[in-house]
């Protein structure tokens, strides 16, 4: 059996993000954007948007497209999967996502997760 080892960076507690918010964070030296939607769900993502190469994600619309909870940019609009950083609008562009967990109150963010993982 192999054991892989994960390393969390804690980030913020979870009352530090606003309800269908996001706030912004350095996790290995990468700018994360760490969003809690309305039901209360923590996502990470690179908090670079890929349209317009400025780092904004964390300022983005929170919401939903139908069941797919969701980041619009605050640069063109185009809408992110909190689950997977696909973009809904180009199916073509994706930005990182990152594992995170809640711990006591507190906000874990791992590694980017492979393109390929949607959770």
């Amino acid at each position: 059996m192999t054991t892989l080892t994960v390393s969390l960076t804690p980030v913020c507690t979870v009352d530090a993000i606003p309800l269908e918010g996001g706030v912004a964070a350095l996790v290995g030296g990468v700018a994360v954007a760490v969003f809690r939607t309305h039901s209360g769900d923590v996502f990470a993502l690179s908090n670079v948007d890929p349209f317009s190469g400025a780092s904004v994600l964390s300022r983005g619309i929170v919401g939903t497209r139908g069941d797919v909870p969701v980041v619009s940019s605050p640069m063109y609009k185009q809408a992110f999967d909190l689950r997977t950083g696909a973009c809904l609008d180009d199916d073509t562009v994706r930005v990182a996502s990152y594992d995170v967990a809640v711990a006591d109150g507190v906000v874990h963010v791992g590694p980017a997760r492979p393109e390929r993982e949607a959770t």
